[in-house]
């Protein structure tokens, strides 16, 4: 590092790691005794299985966790392509920008989730989930996907996302959970 520079963080991390990198930056800055100016930013990437290039090419939105005007028009520059053809960039603080990724995930996994509760409650009441389903999917604030019953949710990134939330709630005592106190 010979000069300033935007470190950006392109994958979902612990809500506090681009801190904890910023730090360590800084520290080893400081052992060389050098004061080059640098930013550090969050990017976390919205890429669905199975769609991860389409994605890549054509995002929902664009999440930008910065802390100066220096990196986002770095990343502003970076991103023009994007721009042009009217994929959102949406700019917010870093640890916003960190805690989007899991809450994007753990939406969908709810949603999921609760298909699935509510198919089983279906089988008890000899409801049709597919009746249901086109029923509140038709609700444009609640909308078509992700609201198929199946087997449960899997992949790569929900399970360890969902986990990942609970325990940073944990540590801050957010999230109260039914089965504590039992």
């Amino acid at each position: 590092m010979n000069s300033y520079l935007v470190v950006v963080t392109k994958s979902t991390v612990p809500i506090g790691t681009s801190k904890k990198v910023k730090e360590t930056i800084r520290k080893e800055l400081d052992l060389r005794g050098s004061a080059i100016e640098f930013d550090v930013a969050s990017n976390p990437e919205f890429l669905k299985e199975g769609a991860a290039v389409e994605d890549f090419l054509k995002p929902d939105r664009i999440i930008l966790g910065i802390e100066s005007e220096p990196a986002r028009k770095i990343l502003n520059r970076l991103y023009h392509p994007f721009l042009l053809n009217g994929h959102p960039i949406i700019y917010m603080d870093i640890p916003s920008a960190e805690l989007t990724k899991y809450a994007a995930n753990c939406m969908l996994a709810t949603k999921i989730s609760f298909m699935n509760d509510l198919a089983n409650l279906c089988e008890l009441v000899g409801a049709d989930i597919s009746a249901v389903r086109k029923g509140i999917g038709s609700d444009p604030r609640i909308g078509q996907k992700f609201i198929y019953a199946g087997i449960g949710f899997g992949g790569s990134c929900f399970p360890k996302d969902v986990k990942a939330l609970i325990k940073t709630a944990d540590g801050y005592r957010v999230f109260t959970r039914c089965d504590k106190g039992r």
